[in-house]
């Protein structure tokens, strides 16, 4: 294919969600892997409840997630000329007719075609009146009676509808305010756009567009409708799922690419690889193997997900990553002078056992707080901080202080010596220590901890919890 245009076009009436970025993900994909053109349109025509701090959030989102637009962003609230144009061409060329049945009288149609076991809908009692314009009037597309009206779903296959299907929907509403088919219809022929990708909520109205286009004599984009996101237990998709606005995964510490990559295998496929880069997407997203049926959401995996992707970061950008986190955990000035360079160490210490950036972050406290700061779980406390455990800190103490070198390598020979040269299993010597250092029976590994924390922090650490054995020992 050559010339691909595709759009995305949310409604500001909420932040971006996981099937809208999806859609904004295959839409953008497909754009550039053929070098084409993606386009960003904001439906914001629901006056009363779009808002401007959505469309802000919106593309504030579409920016971390990476999904560059080409040209200006089109706002439908300033093109309200530009359909009324459209509309008017319709009118001249008799593909649309002024209507002016009232609601009431267009409910009653509908009721009484209910009544006679029929489709409900407008029975097209204006349609050969050749009315004007007039108070309350609005306007309507003079739809064919027969025939059907067929397109190639890139997802779904052919799909076909009688034209008996549908009714002679109204164009423009008697405020004189295009309506949604007709927006639509209008900005993605104006924007060049040659693929739509939306959800299959939308399957109802491409038929009604493609009557527009028709209309009009305009090309007719492809479409392809993507299924819904559900949740686990194959229900649609809510926040008890674990479903979040793409914003909220921004601020609890998901990488883009990890959330870009996920989103796109939900209903799309390349063999059985599970873990895309952007580049990756790029070359192998061409529209094809989309899924037609639903796809289910599992936190647990976009989790992993995550992981993976964090701990195949270098380890500088992890670090300049997950520094916004340590200043929101109030933890940054405890890094000292150079904070990148402590930075490193600890991501490389922690982001195995790390699921996204924040938690990361968080999981820095117990060596960036100073020894008489430090929490100690009680369970650990009063399993690993007693008489014997006394016996060994105050053995390291000792070692720890005597040592000309205090690096990693130091530190570790120095352990092992003790452990060996007095005949000791590594398991009775580790849980006191682990619990000195760090508060709990977690962390990393025990010479890279002392490295870190650095000699005189390490005989703090290690004198505090000497004390609070003794003291643990003297109630009982």
């Amino acid at each position: 294919m050559s010339n691909v245009v595709t759009r995305f076009a949310p409604s500001p009436t909420g932040h971006l969600h996981l099937g809208g970025a999806r859609t904004a993900i295959f839409s953008w994909l497909l754009a550039r892997h053929f070098n084409g053109k993606f386009h960003l349109r904001i439906e914001d025509t629901d006056l009363l409840r779009s808002k401007q701090e959505y469309t802000d959030s919106i593309l504030s989102s579409m920016r971390w997630l990476g999904l560059n637009w080409d040209g200006e962003i089109a706002y439908q609230t300033a093109r309200t000329d530009l359909y009324n144009s459209y509309v008017d061409r319709m009118l001249a060329n008799g593909t649309a007719y002024w209507c002016a049945c009232t609601p009431e009288e267009v409910d009653a149609m509908r009721e009484d075609a209910r009544a006679r076991g029929l489709k409900p809908r407008y029975n097209g009692h204006c349609r050969e009146l050749g009315l004007g314009p007039g108070p309350g009037r609005c306007v309507r597309l003079k739809a064919p009676q027969s025939g059907r009206i067929v397109f190639d779903d890139m997802v779904k296959g052919r799909i076909a509808i009688d034209a008996s299907e549908l009714d002679d929907m109204v164009l423009r509403r008697s405020d004189g305010m295009p309506t949604y088919n007709m927006a639509v219809v209008v900005d993605d022929h104006e924007m060049g756009v040659t693929h739509v990708i939306r959800g299959d909520d939308h399957v109802s109205n491409t038929p009604r567009q493609i009557l527009i286009y028709q209309a009009l004599g305009l090309p007719v984009p492809v479409f392809g409708h993507v299924p819904m996101i559900l949740g686990p237990d194959r229900q649609k998709l809510s926040k008890r799922h674990g479903a979040r606005a793409v914003i909220e995964y921004e601020q609890d510490g998901l990488l883009p690419e990890a959330l870009l990559s996920f989103l796109a295998r939900l209903g799309w496929s390349h063999g059985d690889q599970e873990l895309f880069s952007r580049e990756e997407l790029i070359e192998y997203f061409d529209g094809g193997n989309l899924n037609p049926a639903a796809a289910a959401f599992d936190f647990d995996k976009l989790e992993w997900c995550n992981a993976q992707f964090m701990r195949h970061l270098p380890i500088e950008e992890l670090a300049g990553r997950v520094a916004p986190f340590v200043r929101s955990e109030g933890l940054y000035e405890k890094l000292g002078s150079d904070p990148a360079a402590r930075l490193a160490p600890l991501c490389l210490m922690f982001r195995e056992r790390a699921t996204n950036l924040k938690n990361l972050a968080a999981s820095f406290r117990p060596l960036l707080v100073g020894a008489q700061d430090l929490e100690y779980s009680e369970k650990d406390r009063g399993k690993h901080l007693n008489a014997a455990g006394a016996g060994h800190l105050q053995a390291l103490v000792d070692i720890l202080a005597s040592l000309p070198v205090f690096d990693a390598k130091s530190v570790e020979e120095a352990l092992n010596a003790y452990v060996a040269d007095n005949n000791f299993k590594f398991k009775q010597v580790a849980p006191p220590l682990r619990t000195a250092l760090m508060g709990f029976m977690g962390g990393s590994h025990l010479n890279e901890i002392m490295d870190f924390l650095g000699r005189e922090e390490t005989l703090a650490r290690l004198q505090r919890a000497i004390s609070l054995a003794e003291t643990a020992d003297g109630k009982n």
